[in-house]
């Protein structure tokens, strides 16, 4: 009951800290009519200073040693506002507020419970966009490969507009159209496609033979049924065995 009080005075936990995200929402929002205001060419540009921006601040004559997540938090506001507006111009969709704060949520590496209608798929572009501006390769996991096809398809608009490139994995993929996927700076695929991958990646003998160069950041869609009902099932690889019964004659 004394629980109950508190919660009804205070909130709960979880209203207090979407009440934090609020206070950056309404910040992002502010920034529409500015980037509103650009044609084009002019919101491009204004991307691509603030990956200027975050290389500058990576290379900081000063020898500051930020880390890149301080960095992104630092341009997020500018960044969502922008993929905003490139989303209404190249998707004609909108992010509604509720979907900014589910893309801060993800961004943090958090798990956003989104109600259905509230467009997950959308919600995605906005941490992707944001980490993206690293250079390093993003992935995006998905349940199975049609949903891989179609996002990747859908957003690649969005994507392209901003200046990046976008893969898809599928299980139909040939070695070398796996190695173009991942050369792209966001890659769509599945749990499996991805897992698989990397397990392969571990039995090659060249470093340049490798697909996954590097995990930086990734995004999980269905992330219950992904990280529990599928982890179930374990990603095995096996094959013939060549039996020389010599060596254990020898041992």
């Amino acid at each position: 009951m004394l629980k109950s009080f508190f919660n009804f005075l205070l909130g709960t936990k979880n209203d207090r800290i979407v009440k934090i995200y609020r206070k950056r929402l309404k910040a992002i929002n502010d920034l529409e009519a500015k980037y509103q205001a650009l044609d084009d060419e002019a919101l491009k540009k204004a991307f691509f200073d603030l990956k200027q921006k975050l290389h500058d601040q990576n290379h900081d004559h000063a020898g500051s040693q930020k880390s890149n997540q301080t960095i992104l938090d630092n341009i997020l506001n500018d960044c969502f506002a922008i993929t905003k507006e490139a989303s209404q111009r190249t998707l004609g969709m909108k992010h509604f507020d509720v979907q900014l704060i589910g893309g801060m949520v993800l961004h943090e590496g958090k798990i956003a419970e989104m109600k259905t209608g509230e467009g997950k798929t959308l919600v995605a572009t906005l941490p992707v966009v944001l980490n993206a501006l690293t250079g390093q390769s993003i992935h995006v996991v998905t349940v199975n490969d049609y949903l891989a096809s179609r996002d990747a398809e859908n957003l690649r608009p969005l994507y392209e507009f901003l200046g990046f490139s976008v893969g898809v994995i599928v299980s139909s993929a040939s070695e070398l159209e796996r190695k173009l996927a991942y050369n792209c700076n966001i890659v769509y695929g599945t749990n499996n496609e991805f897992g698989f991958d990397y397990l392969r990646d571990n039995m090659k003998s060249s470093l340049e033979d490798v697909l996954q160069k590097r995990h930086y950041y990734a995004i999980v869609d269905e992330v219950d049924s992904i990280l529990i009902d599928e982890a179930r099932t374990p990603l095995i690889i096996s094959g013939p065995v060549e039996s020389k019964m010599q060596h254990y004659e020898q041992a």
